[in-house]
């Protein structure tokens, strides 16, 4: 065999390998782009449902980029006020009953956020998935299946995503997150596209963690604006943390 081909064929795979991941990181930025944008200002719901009970919470939100984002709830009136800021790699929760404002440790970014099955590295997406994880993806006739694995240095609870994308539409369909032991534990679903402000996107986000039945999160977007006037870097401040916006 000639030398020249030899080399072709040994180099030829690692080149697909390396075209195939950026593909798969690039797929992955638009799904996280989607939500987010330069700028966004959102309404929308989250209901949390147990075995036991079932609680609906209406929330506000802005976000400016990957950096700063701002929760609010609006209701519940018991509830109202209580806001969560992220400025950059930073994020504090305001409770008003009590007046307070406590700062939220790196540590805790895996945990649940008011009691749902959504975490606070979920609502605020601190975590960039394509900077924490390796990637590969099998492609077929209606999907891109892009398996997220941790690097090294990224502290997670997930051993592995996989993170499914539709290709006709170009919308996440679900994500599945596994354990050390690849055991599925909890599944990230999108359905119901709308159109917001010219803009398609799956409005309902449910999340289940399949080890514990009966227990589920939904949120649904009701109003979501990419071209907010308003969503400047000066109202990602701990004294607006405390005021209604």
């Amino acid at each position: 065999m000639p030398y020249w081909l030899l080399l072709l064929i040994l180099i030829c795979p690692i080149a697909f390998a390396d075209d195939s991941s950026k593909e798969a990181q690039k797929i992955i930025e638009d799904m996280e782009f989607l939500y987010r944008g330069v700028a966004s200002r959102a309404t929308l719901t989250m209901t949390v449902i147990t075995p036991r009970h079932k609680r609906t919470l209406k929330m506000s939100s802005a976000s400016l980029g990957q950096d700063y984002a701002l929760y609010r709830i609006l209701e519940p009136k018991k509830e109202s006020g209580i806001s969560t800021l992220k400025r950059e790699q930073e994020m504090w929760n305001y409770f008003p009953k009590i007046n307070k404002v406590i700062k939220v440790p790196p540590s805790m970014m895996m945990g649940s956020w008011m009691g749902s099955d959504v975490t606070n590295d979920d609502l605020l997406r601190e975590t960039e998935l394509i900077d924490a994880y390796d990637v590969s993806m099998k492609i077929t006739e209606s999907e891109y299946v892009i398996t997220l694995l941790p690097k090294s240095d990224t502290v997670t609870v997930w051993a592995k995503i996989d993170y499914i994308v539709n290709r006709k539409a170009m919308l996440p369909k679900e994500q599945i997150f596994y354990d050390e032991r690849d055991r599925k534990i909890r599944r990230m679903e999108f359905s119901e596209t709308k159109e917001f402000e010219g803009t398609f996107l799956p409005s309902r986000i449910s999340v289940t963690p399949i080890n514990k039945p009966g227990y589920k999160t939904i949120v649904e977007y009701t109003s979501l604006n990419f071209e907010p006037s308003d969503v400047e870097k000066n109202i990602f401040t701990r004294r607006n943390l405390t005021t209604r916006f």
